[in-house]
């Protein structure tokens, strides 16, 4: 039965083991594009993978069971699907995945991707390849997703109730992309119904959208759950156009919520300051009973359970992005804080506390928004809101929920996901940097490890998933999802390792003897079988009983193991004692009892050891190690081995307790049957028989001295001893004993020199049996010749070694051994050597003397002289006998004398000692003078660490130790002395760089200092602007290039690479990278990337090293070598390209640096991407590379080598087709032999041409693709770029900022500006002639005429009477009929009266003539300007509050992208428009230039501007007057001819002008000034100032002669200069070939007006749209108007519709609209350049082409203004249609409302017209067409009745009385 059980036990182990095994490989799966979305299905286990261009579905071990293509697919962004041929701008489009679901019940899968406007798709979950529904025939409806890669969409599965159906649906969470819908939150159905059909979105709720005017808000989504009957969505915006910053918000609604009236926004903050700014991932979890306890005691999340939901997020910061966190928010807390906000709006005012808690977001309604009905259970009884409840509603940042984050980290956070294991809590975080780090969040949260993935660099996706069995992670990264175990418990063999990996999955499970989850373990509900990793607590052993056995002994043991589990009646036990076994009981718990080996079965004691340690195992079952040890078996006889001298201390002494018998002299077990007074029991070491305390203590060496010491317990022993040491040498000295206990020997002549004193031990023996008896016996031996080389030496020596210097043998010897007993005088002193030789003449250095004999104290010396000079002695730096130093004074003086006497400033060094002994050195010391005259170089970086030499005379005077150098006061650390003297310049800490040239002074000691003046500059520090590029792979060698100024000022420049250490960062050592500057001039430095060898490294930092100067290279990043995969084809031809396929290549390498050798050939690297390179074979086969390869003739095989930087890889070997020989050719007859020649060579040749066609092809074919990404990535930029400039411009835009006209300057402009007077038409200027005198007549007039047009026959008359006069022309109609407007305006209603009147006249003339078409079509007659101007009248209101905004914003954007790049300012063409003849058809290379600019009187603030290079001076004004002045309108704005603009370069100002004498000249043309021409830098200082005199610039120039030259002709230019008359002829002669090149190559920046109106069309749109739609406020005049025209079409048979929608479009859009959009100046107060205008002329046009019915038949011939907008056309004429049926569809607007519209107007505005003025200007038709329309009255019955004639006659004399007041 047992051994059953035993097998039985045995096979589950091993299963165990290969289920571990099994558990621990990760399998990975590798995908060809890029992953966007990654879901598991939770029933099948299965995942479902979407990428780019692909979607896989794979197995639980990540095995492909299904894979379908998904793109790319033709499609463009401006196109609506279905994209068909009709859109010419379709291409080959990537499609990302942008949503995945799973709808499990229904086995479909939900697929949205980013082509066809975010269309979505069903598949078959359980086949992939299965499409189960897709159309794109649907319409906007269908749009789910966005069509932009950017753009972050979440979704999650719900359903829908309506009429008691449930509906499946999924919402979905999205941001704002420029062609996607607005709406953030959408309900898509999964079916048709009624109306609905897939995809729609069912619920139709405007208020929870985003502005479609402008990307306000931002929305990155992150995450969406469902949870107690809500959705949740989780998402970082900003708060609207004032903040930019993102904030994290949580937003709820209930699930079947059917209008989003519950949809609340929360705002959450991690850590107190809200740091941790924008979500990345989150994730939703139960937190375990262990973290669920911890954070319920921190107190800040209120009561948490271990069954309640947490949402785990990890954030970003946008202030520290180098930093990311982690925090937790419970579920309830958020829905807690979600009712508070909705409480305190739905009853509180919207107020928590007194305080505004609540705002509604994406509207404008938050004043007014919440109400105060002080009803408490509104919330409870609307859980989900109410349509006459406020909604939606969001929290203010006062009321954010925050928490404090439980981890912070270095580098970004971008995945969580978590799990429990037996109550705790362990979270996953992937890495932006491909890691995915295990921490267990426990009170102090804490990384323990990293997930067994390979970290391949790339950025763990968000979707960071479990296995159905939480058994496995799931880790996507950009290509690649690996599956790993979530614990690698098995790894850890021992239980030391196992519990030190702190893994809350891992414990060691004792009775098995391995590392496990608790589950794992059999028994592990027992008490300490399974012991938990993070208690770190194995089971041990503490203490046996007894403690320790002798080695002679044996018994049993107790061994005390407090942890040691319960055993079952089954299990055995056994102890194990090295290699003896025996079984084992446990008497009690915790007690193992064993026996303990023989002592036979014991290893032999070691020498030098008194005992044998023994490991001990306990087992289980006979094979599982519970738990180790050591026993010590001790060895009494071996303790003497410690001490030989003293053995029975030894022994007695030893913690073994052991006795000594000085009988046997032996050391055995203590033992109480042995007992007598020979034996000395243990500790009792005073009994032992012994030697001791000697005198004397200090012995001399080559003396023999007596030795007396004391003898003890010797009662015993013989008394016959002998005395030793090892300095003896095997000879023993007798001893002899004195009275009592008193011994002597007679001593030892000792020889010892290798030290001043040595301590000898002696050993007593005894004579006969040669046994050892304990001696202690230590004394002094000593020598007193070592280290007293000399006299002085000898007799410092301390007098109790009786030392004595003996004259005889002139050394130091011990007093008895020297001859002579008289004291010896010691010799004179003796100088060996002096340091330096040479002093400055001024003295005060310190010299040091090197000698002997020079005295025994630092008394002694009594005087030193050096050259003459005394020397003052350094007593602190004094050494007995062999160096003085003393301080020198300065060289003596010669006297004047009346002989020449050449002085001398040299001499000896003499030193006097005690006792009048005196030494002279025969070195001589020198004074003499340095003198630095030289510095080179002679100028540095303000940071110092500059090496600079100086040089000069007899520098080297004094030691390097009394030398200072400083520059400018700064100290300059002194490398090198010598006939140079070298040092590194300090920080310059002054203020002024660069500073003045500055003295370099040299010290010498104390009182000599040698300047050289003007000898050094401080310069300032070199700038690093850029580098490129910014990657590497950790193998090193890329060149990389560091750009920017003051790089020649830098001696020492190199880059060095820095790991980041961590928590589990193996090397504590710090390990740098250096490599050196390869080159470098002052603009740029050239590096090699260090090589980084660093396994245990996972984040490095780059630092720049120039000089003192760090600069770290923040950004630059290491990439982990490349791989390659094996060659797939091997055989290559003269004319093949090569394919290596890999992964990581495009990281840190490009085509144009990498290199490929195929054998000792390199090959052209053509096209490099991220996992394939395309290679150039070389032409012909090379040889082999390797000597190796060249001996070995048989194999044709070549290496192909693939070198990036310093890695190399050989990635397979490659061969050549062979060449077949042709033997025939030999026997084939002469005459054939050509032929067959010239077919080969045929062939041949065409072989080779397709052969290179073909490879061309291919290049050609991926140099387009790649192209083609390039461009999309551009546009793409431009349109970003062009979106945040305008977001800039409008951050705070509102009707308040947009500069509309007041209505009297819009009027004046929309009615006189075509006027042939334009501004200073009186109507606009308001002035007339009339003299004071005739004023009140004049006026009186004036008002009875104006009666009498208020007259309709009168004024119906007038009016015939003027147009049947053939000098009443078109423009003067046009004039009359705006003055009667203005004279009318008080009147509307009457004015409205007659232009309807004057209209169904015109209309009936119009259909009776049969061309009902041609009528409004232009403003021939007065009633179509009258028309018009009624259209102005009323549309103003309308222009201000709905269509202003978006034209304003199309001026702005089409202003600024033009401004963009070069405009021509003498031809205006512009790089970037619409009009392809306004194209700058020239490459002008500019930089953009970002200018500060200081206002001249208007404080010290400055504004930065960005023009370009090669704009002209007078651009570049506008551009700052544009900026500084951007919160003016234009007209308050100055003019450029008012203002100067000066540059101050250095100390003097320059200004700058469009021409001045050093404008460029080119033959007779002159070039327009620049700021490329005054060489004009980036961030250079320019200053604005207004000029008094407004006349020309030439007033500002200095001499008559400069007036002169710039007067002299116009013959200018910009940037293109026209052909004159020499060109002209030249060009007539050049080949039509040339002309048609030149015109080639113009068109091909016709392609730049493609890339303008990308960039512009969503503002076009938007403008149109705002005009052409009904749904929103249409102007009442319109559908007032429009309803007329309706009822007239009715009442003329010949009308159809087509001539309705004419008059419609002819009396507004292409009357009203049109003239607004070519001239915005006409309602806002801007400047419409030339060049604006013509881009707007464009748009205007397509405008008037969409309003039209025709079809547009376009070909290659048509316009390229037409061409532009041919696809958007047919869009937009749908348009048109669509708003005159809405019109029409709408509720009519009576006779009577619009009377009171009107009269609204009038009363409104009519007195700030010139209506005086107009009456006035009104007569003066009246006056010159008098007579006609007297006689026309005449003939007017009606005319007669009221007395026209009459009135008109007394109106005319008043006014005529005197033709010169008129």
């Amino acid at each position: 039965m047992m051994e059953r059980w035993w097998a039985w036990h045995f096979l589950v182990a091993l299963a165990m083991v290969y289920i571990s095994l099994s558990h621990s490989k990760s399998t990975e799966f590798l995908s060809d594009s890029l992953i966007n979305n990654v879901v598991v299905d939770p029933h099948t286990g299965r995942l479902y993978v979407g990428a780019v261009n692909a979607l896989y579905q794979l197995n639980p071990d990540l095995e492909v069971e299904s894979r379908t293509e998904t793109g790319p697919k033709r499609d463009n962004r401006h196109c609506t699907p279905p994209v068909t041929d009709a859109c010419e701008e379709a291409v080959d489009t990537d499609n990302h995945n942008k949503l995945l679901l799973v709808h499990g019940t229904k086995d479909m899968l939900v697929v949205c991707g980013s082509v066809f406007r975010g269309i979505c798709s069903l598949r078959n979950l359980s086949n992939v390849e299965q499409l189960l529904y897709f159309s794109d025939t649907k319409g906007e409806k269908s749009y789910v997703a966005s069509a932009e890669e950017s753009v972050s969409v979440v979704g999650v599965m719900s359903y829908f109730t309506k009429d008691r159906d449930n509906f499946t649906v999924f919402l979905v969470g999205k941001g704002y992309g420029s062609h996607d819908s607005t709406k953030l939150i959408s309900t898509r159905i999964l079916q048709d119904y009624g109306d609905w059909v897939f995809f729609d979105n069912i619920i139709e709720a405007s208020a929870v959208q985003a502005n479609p005017f402008l990307l306000r808000y931002l929305h990155d989504f992150r995450f969406a759950f469902k949870d107690g009957g809500f959705v949740y969505f989780l998402f970082s915006r900003t708060l609207g156009l004032q903040d930019t910053k993102n904030y994290t918000f949580i937003s709820r609604m209930c699930e079947d919520d059917q209008n989003y009236y519950s949809y609340t926004e929360l705002q959450l903050n991690c850590s107190a300051t809200n740091k941790y700014n924008k979500a990345q991932a989150a994730y939703v979890a139960t937190p375990g009973e262990v973290l669920a306890k911890s954070m319920t005691q921190s107190g800040q999340y209120g009561s948490v359970s271990a069954s309640d939901k947490v949402l785990f997020v990890t954030f970003t910061s946008d202030e520290d992005p180098s930093t990311s966190a982690m925090c937790m928010y419970p579920l309830s807390s958020i829905n807690n804080m979600l009712l508070k906000i909705i409480e305190a709006c739905y009853s509180s005012n919207g107020n928590i506390n007194r305080k505004a808690a609540v705002y509604s977001p994406y509207s404008s309604k938050s004043e007014q928004l919440c109400s105060n009905n002080n009803k408490n259970d509104m919330v409870s009884k609307y859980k989900c809101g109410a349509e006459f409840l406020p909604s939606p509603l969001a929290s203010k940042a006062e009321f954010a929920l925050t928490a404090e984050s439980v981890l912070v980290r270095k580098g970004q956070m971008t995945a969580v996901a978590v799990a429990v294991e037996m109550g705790h809590t362990v979270a996953f975080l992937g890495t932006a940097t491909g890691e995915v780090q295990k921490v267990h969040l426990s009170t102090h949260p804490e990384v323990y490890g990293r997930a067994s993935a390979e970290v391949t660099g790339d950025k763990v996706n968000k979707n960071l998933l479990f296995d159905s069995s939480f058994q496995h992670l799931y880790i996507t990264t950009e290509k690649k999802i690996t599956k790993v175990p979530v614990q690698a418990c098995h790894l850890k063999t021992d239980c030391h390792s196992c519990v030190s990996m702190k893994d809350p999955y891992c414990g060691w499970c004792v009775l098995e003897g391995k590392c496990t989850r608790k589950q794992e373990c059999s028994r592990s509900t027992e008490d300490n079988t399974w012991l938990w990793s993070p208690d770190q607590q194995c089971v041990q052993i503490q203490a046996f009983n007894p403690l320790n056995l002798s080695c002679t002994k044996t018994q049993q043991v107790d061994i005390m193991i407090p942890t040691l589990p319960k055993l079952r009646s089954f299990d055995s036990l056994q102890c194990v004692f090295g290699s003896f076994i025996n079984e084992a009981v446990m008497p009690v718990d915790g007690q193992v009892t064993c026996s303990l080996p023989d002592p036979v079965e014991i290893p032999p004691t070691l020498d030098h050891q008194d005992f044998v340690s023994v490991p001990v195992k306990i087992l289980v079952n006979n094979q599982i190690e519970v738990t180790s040890g050591e026993y010590h078996f001790y060895n009494c006889a071996a303790t003497v081995r410690k001490n030989q001298n003293t053995p029975c201390i030894a022994c007695v002494t030893s913690k073994w307790g052991c006795q000594w018998n000085a009988k046997e002299h032996e050391c055995s077990d203590s033992s109480d049957a042995v007992n007598g007074e020979h034996i000395i029991k243990p500790q009792q070491s005073d009994s032992c028989p012994q030697f001791e305390s000697p005198e004397p203590l200090l012995i001399p060496v080559g003396f023999e001295i007596p030795i007396s010491f004391q003898g003890r317990n010797l009662d015993m022993m013989r008394r016959s001893f002998v005395i030793g040491t090892e300095l003896m040498k095997h000879t023993e000295e007798e001893i002899t004993q004195e009275q009592g206990s008193k011994f002597k020997f007679r001593g030892h002549q000792f020889a010892y020199d290798k030290q001043q004193e040595v301590n000898v031990s002696f050993y007593i023996k005894d004579r006969v049996s040669e046994r050892k008896i304990d001696s202690t016996l230590t004394v002094v031996l000593y020598n007193c010749s070592v280290g007293r080389e000399d006299c002085s030496l000898c007799k410092h020596a301390e007098e109790k070694y009786q030392c004595v210097w003996c004259a005889a043998s002139r050394s130091c010897v011990y007093q008895e051994l020297c001859p002579s007993r008289l004291p010896a005088q010691c010799p004179n002193p003796e100088i060996t050597d002096i340091i330096p030789r040479f002093g400055p003449l001024n003295g005060r250095i310190s010299v040091t003397i090197k000698g002997s004999n020079m005295g025994i104290k630092k008394g002694d010396i009594k005087k030193i002289t050096v050259a003459g000079v005394d020397c003052v002695h350094q007593q602190d730096r004094y050494s007995v006998s062999t160096s003085v130093v003393c301080e020198i004074g300065p060289a003596k003086r010669v006297p004047p004398s009346d002989l020449p006497v050449e002085p001398t400033n040299s001499g000896a060094v003499e030193i006097e000692v005690e006792g009048g002994r005196r030494g002279r050195s025969q070195v001589k010391f020198t004074y003499r003078d340095p003198k630095p005259n030289s510095v080179q170089p002679s100028k540095g970086p303000a940071a110092g660490g500059t090496v600079i030499t100086i040089k000069g005379e007899d520098l080297d005077t004094a030691t390097i130790d009394d030398v200072a150098v400083t520059v400018g006061g700064v100290a300059c650390e002194v490398l090198s002395f010598g006939t140079l003297i070298t040092c590194k310049t300090g920080r310059y800490r002054g203020q002024k760089v660069p500073s003045d040239p500055l003295t370099v002074s040299v010290k010498y000691g104390k009182n000599t200092t040698k300047d050289v003046s003007a000898a050094y500059q401080y310069y300032e520090n070199p700038k690093i602007i850029d580098y490129y590029p910014r990657a590497s792979f950790v193998c090193g060698g890329r060149k990389i290039v560091v750009t920017g100024s003051g790089f020649d000022l830098i001696q020492r420049a190199t880059m060095k690479v820095l790991p980041s250490t961590d928590e589990f960062s193996q090397n504590t050592t710090p390990v740098e990278f250096v490599e050196e500057a390869e080159s470098k001039n002052d603009t740029a430095l050239l590096f090699q990337s260090p090589a980084v060898n660093c396994s245990d490294c996972r984040s490095l930092r780059t630092v720049l090293h120039l000089d003192n100067m760090k600069e770290e290279l923040k950004g630059f990043d290491y990439h982990p070598d490349p791989t390659f995969n094996e060659l797939k084809k091997n055989m290559i031809t003269e004319t093949s390209i090569i394919i290596v396929t890999g992964r990581g290549f495009s990281k840190a390498m490009t085509a144009r640096e990498a290199q490929a050798f195929v054998g000792d050939a390199m090959c052209h690297v053509n096209i490099l991407q991220d996992d394939k390179l395309i290679l150039d074979a070389p032409s012909s086969q090379p040889s082999a590379q390797s000597k190796r390869q060249r001996r070995d003739t048989t194999n044709d095989l070549l290496e192909l080598v693939v070198k990036f930087g310093n890695g190399m890889w050989t990635v397979g070997s490659v061969y050549y087709a062979r060449k077949e020989d042709l033997p025939l050719i030999i026997i084939i007859p002469a005459v054939i032999l050509p032929m067959l020649l010239f077919i080969a060579v045929s062939v041949y040749c065409y072989r080779r041409k397709s052969q290179q066609a073909e490879r061309e092809y291919e290049k050609v074919k991926h140099q387009l693709e790649n192209l083609e990404e390039s461009v999309r990535d551009r546009c793409k930029k431009e349109f970003t770029d062009l979106m945040i400039e305008m977001e800039d411009h409008t951050s705070d835009l509102s009707e308040a900022r947009i500069p509309f006209l007041d209505y009297k300057t819009y009027t004046d402009r929309n009615f006189f500006l075509p006027s042939k007077d334009g501004a200073n038409d009186a109507m606009i200027t308001g002035k007339i002639q009339i003299p004071e005198a005739r004023r009140a007549i004049v006026a009186q007039a004036l008002n009875q005429f104006s009666n009498l047009l208020n007259s309709k026959t009168f004024l119906i008359n007038f009016i015939h009477t003027l147009e049947s006069r053939p000098d009443f022309n078109a423009r003067s109609r046009g004039y009359f009929a705006s003055l009667l407007t203005v004279a009318l305006h008080g009147k509307l209603e009457y004015y409205t009266d007659i232009t309807r009147t004057l209209l169904l006249e015109l209309m009936d003339e119009h259909v009776q003539n049969k061309n009902p078409k041609l009528m409004l079509r232009r403003s021939e007659t007065v009633v179509e300007r009258m028309l018009c101007n009624w259209m102005s009248i009323c549309l103003y209101q309308f222009l201000r509050d709905t269509a202003g905004e978006p034209l304003y914003k199309l001026f702005k954007a089409l202003k600024h992208q033009v401004e963009k790049g070069p405009v021509d300012a003498k031809m205006k063409k512009a790089k970037y428009t619409l009009n392809d003849t306004g194209l700058l058809g020239d490459d002008v290379e500019y930089s953009v230039l970002t200018l500060q600019v200081l206002v001249h009187g208007e404080g010290p603030d400055v504004t930065p501007v960005k023009v370009l290079n090669c704009d002209t001076i007078s651009q570049v004004k506008e551009k700052i007057i544009d900026q500084v002045y951007r919160n003016l309108p234009y007209s308050q704005r100055p003019k450029v001819e008012c203002v100067a603009l000066e540059w101050r370069p250095g100390s003097t100002g320059q200004i700058l002008s469009d021409l001045d004498l050093t404008s460029q000249k080119d033959g007779r043309w002159k070039r327009l000034n620049t700021l490329a021409h005054y060489n004009v830098r980036d961030n250079a200082t320019l200053v604005l100032s207004r000029v008094l005199h407004t006349q020309s610039f030439h007033q500002h120039q200095d001499s008559y002669e400069e007036k002169n030259a710039l007067l002299e002709d116009d013959n200018t230019f910009h940037l293109v200069r026209p052909a004159d008359e020499m060109d002209e002829g030249k060009s007539k002669r050049g080949s039509m070939k040339d002309k048609a090149m030149t015109k080639a190559i113009t068109e091909i920046y016709l392609t730049r007006l493609l890339s303008v109106k990308g960039t512009l069309q969503q503002f076009v749109d938007d403008f149109f749209r705002s005009v052409l739609c009904s749904s929103s406020a249409v102007p009442p005049a319109v559908k007032y108007f429009f309803d007329f025209l309706d009822e007239q079409a009715l009442r003329h048979d010949n009308v159809d519709e087509e001539t309705l929608h004419i008059w419609k479009t002819n009396s507004l859009p292409l009357r009203y609209w049109v003239n607004i959009l070519r001239n915005p100046h006409f309602i806002f107060d801007v400047h419409v350049t030339e060049v604006v205008d013509a881009s707007l002329h464009v748009i205007a046009q397509t405008f008037m082409d969409a309003c039209t019915k025709t079809e547009h038949k376009l070909s290659r011939e048509s316009p390229s203004n037409k061409l532009l907008y041919a696809k958007e056309i047919s869009t937009y004429k749908k348009m048109v249609d669509d708003y005159y049926k809405g019109i029409k569809q709408m509720v009519p607007v009576s006779d009577q409302d619009m009377n009171t519209h009107l009269a609204e107007v009038s009363r409104q505005h009519t007195d700030k017209l010139n209506t005086q003025v107009a009456l006035h200007q009104l007569y003066q038709y009246a006056s010159k067409y008098y007579d006609v329309i007297i006689q026309s009255l005449d003939e007017d019955p009606a005319a007669q009745n009221k007395q026209l004639t009459l009135r008109l006659q007394q109106i005319a004399a008043a006014l005529e009385n005197k033709v010169t007041d008129l």
